[in-house]
């Protein structure tokens, strides 16, 4: 765990993404996260980073759940809504584990990387040699413990791997500042295409 990093991150929370994001960004900053649910990433880190911390969130009980946290966040579409904002208005904005559920990432992408100067953005990866074992042995749709939904249920409308995540940065020429890939706890340093469940990228134009 990095140096400083306080332990909720990844216990209280439960997420091991949430502490990768918690680590990347900088202390006194000014955040926005995307789909922030009921705010518990915000509130971590405006209490111990001092970031000046915003949302938005689609449903409102979890927006209400968020502001009773005392984390500024309002209720909106974070496909629509982001365009509002001004060139440079954050030093990050973060969208974790939702960039699979957008109708249109490749457009919200570019929104984000406009309106923000980095931008962190964590997913499930469906290279995850689980998922390609379940789709082989079954010939359905897959479901795994990271895409546990049947398809016609699942809040998820686009499967895509880190490669493919990587081969659009390199389209849009984003630099990618940083990237780290987990399975489970651990992080992965090899093969992350197929061995990792989770990606987490800091980027910035």
């Amino acid at each position: 765990m990095p140096q400083g990093q306080d332990p909720f991150v990844r216990t209280l929370l439960g997420r091991r993404d949430y502490e990768m994001i918690g680590a990347l960004v900088a202390r006194d900053s000014k955040v926005l996260d995307l789909g922030c649910g009921e705010g518990d990433l915000l509130e971590w880190l405006a209490e111990n980073k001092n970031v000046d911390a915003r949302g938005v969130e689609l449903f409102p009980e979890k927006v209400q759940k968020a502001i009773a946290r005392g984390v500024s966040v309002y209720q909106g579409n974070m496909e629509e809504c982001v365009s509002d904002y001004p060139d440079h208005a954050f030093d990050y904005i973060i969208l974790s584990q939702t960039l699979q559920e957008v109708r249109h990432p490749q457009r919200i992408l570019q929104e984000i990387m406009r309106v923000g100067k980095h931008a962190v953005i964590a997913f499930p990866n469906y290279g995850h040699w689980r998922v390609r074992l379940s789709h082989f042995f079954t010939g359905r749709a897959p479901k795994t413990k990271l895409f546990p939904h049947d398809w016609y249920d699942s809040p998820n409308i686009h499967f895509f791997t880190i490669e493919d995540f990587e081969l659009l940065a390199s389209k849009e020429s984003w630099i990618l500042e940083k990237r780290i890939f987990l399975a489970g706890n651990q992080e992965i340093r090899r093969l992350p295409n197929l061995m990792s469940e989770v990606a987490v990228y800091l980027i910035r134009k």
